[in-house]
């Protein structure tokens, strides 16, 4: 019974990062950004970051996706904002042991998207979980790509 109220509650979380994403839109001034899809599904995340001194001042995103998708985004931006391109560099991967059904030491540092970790019982649903994290790797491994390049996209299906 436990783990059912457990479960309820992070679907709920989910819901509500999905329904009322956190830091959706777009920046006034970002250092980086890039377009990424999922063409499994048709999800779309387009990730603004300003970077300045080596510190994610501020990240925000916008697009279309399912709710996993958009509930990981939300949940993404608010793990990173005030950490350093290195520490996001670490949660990244993080992040992408758990839902690939690893146990990872820091998931608690995810915040709430430690809550995505039942995701790996769906493997149809990874790619919609991860979308936003590849998005925030390409931003910080390649900061060269996308910055002054509107519509830039990426297929997740390349990686």
């Amino acid at each position: 019974m436990a783990l059912s109220k457990l479960d309820n509650l992070y679907r709920q979380v989910i819901l509500d990062h999905s329904s009322h994403p956190h830091h959706h839109g777009s920046l006034t001034e970002s250092s980086q950004h890039i377009e990424m899809n999922n063409p499994t599904c048709g999800d779309v995340i387009h990730l603004e970051l300003n970077v300045v001194d080596d510190v994610i001042e501020q990240a925000a995103f916008s697009g279309s996706g399912c709710s996993i998708s958009t509930a990981s985004a939300s949940m993404m931006t608010d793990a990173i904002i005030g950490k350093t391109t290195d520490e996001a560099t670490g949660l990244i991967a993080t992040f992408s042991e758990m839902v690939q059904g690893e146990h990872p030491e820091h998931t608690r540092e995810l915040g709430d998207a430690a809550m995505l970790s039942g995701v790996a019982k769906f493997p149809a649903r990874i790619k919609c979980a991860t979308l936003a994290w590849k998005a925030l790797e390409k931003a910080l491994v390649h900061p060269e790509v996308g910055i002054g390049e509107s519509g830039y996209i990426h297929n997740i299906e390349e990686e």
